[in-house]
């Protein structure tokens, strides 16, 4: 299928599969047209929106709207292949003890990454820290290899568990959720797929409440910033490719009850979380009162769940590099389908927007040098990111390789930042004689 052809799909199916009524989504439109932002220039995810909550005891639907639209599940992906891990594990055929290889193949996926090289071993249990905390797409890769000798292997039987556990309209072509278009499920699939891991593997649930771990001296902080600060979270998976949007499985509990939400197609990580933590509370709220919903019923009723013209407004709004960026762009040449990222060929601006993983693509970074081996250059980024004690908290170590004229070239980097923080470290690293140069995810 063409490109083009492959557009007018995807606009057919956002005429037919909105989350906002006809007049609301025209009424955005005019808003975002006021805003000086041409709509195509601002990805329209209203035909990507979906989400669920349930109660994870009994499986009741709290809520749902669109709970069976297919869609890109990014790095919600690396819940199943921790799950097939954790088989793994209650079997006794892995140990958290256990090392596994790492490919040349693990170590050429895109970021966000560890930094593995080809030749490297990780223990079982720090590539199940690297997967809920970094989202580490080089480690989901080693994972699937370690259990299924090959990740195409291992995507079926990926497919293979989700039928078992009732997944329907979920299909895996990877273990990372890095782009493929074969690669879909639905929020109602993900929630089925969580509820499973807390109840099938309850002892290792409790790593996705992991708020950062060590790993060869560098600090890496969770991107799931909803566990953080919602009353009772306590996991799951944050996951961002262009092609869906931002995504997000939450769980929390209070009391006895604990509840269950997914989320697809959010406009930004920021709105993504709020929008989850008033589901949530909706959801407590009708637990605590006995409610349940009928599928039918919250889809006819979605809209009114679904952030308000002003929100939508401001997301517009704290959009606009992106739309400046996105109008600025060369086309890119088509390529295989099986290449190409969600309705369109790749291009070095969609690897920029995944480098960062989970975690807003906006978001700025800093580089404190390069370097022809891994090694030094991850060592003088953990250097770095120790001289920059907290202000370095909300960031991570991103060593980025590209080639060079004769061998590679590795660029030691923390990203994370905010424009203000990215400047203020490097005024603070330049005050104690290092080197710092600002990278602006827009350049």
């Amino acid at each position: 299928m063409s490109c083009d052809t492959e557009r007018k799909v995807e606009t057919l199916h956002l005429s037919r599969t909105g989350f906002l009524p006809t007049l609301r989504f025209a009424l955005f439109g005019a808003v975002l047209g006021l805003l000086g932002l041409a709509v195509s220039a601002q990805p329209a995810l209203a035909g990507r929106y979906a989400s669920i909550v349930i109660d994870a005891d009994s499986g009741a639907i709290l809520h749902a709207a669109n709970p069976d639209t297919r869609s890109y599940p990014a790095s919600l992906t690396k819940v199943m292949t921790l799950y097939l891990l954790f088989d793994e594990l209650e079997s006794g055929r892995l140990h958290l003890s256990s090392s596994l290889p790492v490919s040349a193949h693990a170590a050429a996926q895109a970021p966000s990454k560890l930094g593995l090289e080809p030749g490297d071993h990780i223990s079982v249990q720090d590539a199940i820290l690297a997967l809920v905390t970094k989202s580490a797409n080089d480690v989901a890769v080693v994972i699937s290899e370690g259990v299924g000798g090959s990740e195409s292997n291992f995507a079926q039987m990926m497919t293979r568990k989700a039928r078992q556990l009732g997944m329907r309209n979920t299909t895996y072509r990877n273990a990372s959720g890095l782009p493929d278009l074969g690669q879909m499920s639905t929020v109602r699939d993900q929630a089925t797929l969580a509820r499973a891991l807390i109840n099938q593997h309850a002892g290792y649930y409790k790593y996705f409440s992991t708020r950062q771990f060590v790993y060869e001296g560098q600090t890496i902080p969770t991107h799931n910033r909803l566990m953080l600060r919602y009353p009772g979270a306590d996991g799951m998976k944050t996951g961002y490719i262009q092609a869906s949007g931002f995504n997000l499985i939450s769980s929390a509990k209070r009391g006895d009850n604990r509840i269950i939400g997914v989320v697809f197609g959010g406009t930004s990580g920021a709105s993504r979380d709020t929008h989850m933590g008033k589901l949530l509370d909706k959801g407590f709220a009708q637990l605590k009162r006995g409610e349940t919903v009928e599928v039918a019923e919250a889809e006819a009723e979605a809209s009114d769940d679904q952030p308000s013209i002003d929100d939508l407004v401001a997301a517009a709004q704290s959009a606009k590099p992106a739309a400046k960026n996105a109008a600025k762009a060369k086309p890119a040449k088509a390529a295989p389908a099986k290449k190409q990222l969600a309705m369109r060929a790749p291009s070095r601006k969609d690897d920029d927007d995944d480098a960062v993983g989970d975690a807003d693509p906006s978001a700025w970074a800093i580089q404190v040098g390069a370097f022809s081996d891994y090694r030094p250059a991850q060592k003088a980024a953990a250097e770095a990111a120790r001289k920059l004690g907290g202000l370095a908290s909300e960031g991570s170590i991103d060593i980025d390789k590209s080639s060079g004229k004769t061998k590679p070239v590795y660029r030691a980097r923390i990203s994370g930042f905010s424009e203000n923080q990215a400047r203020t470290a490097c005024k603070r690293l330049a005050r104690v004689g290092k080197t710092c140069k600002l990278v602006d995810p827009d350049a």
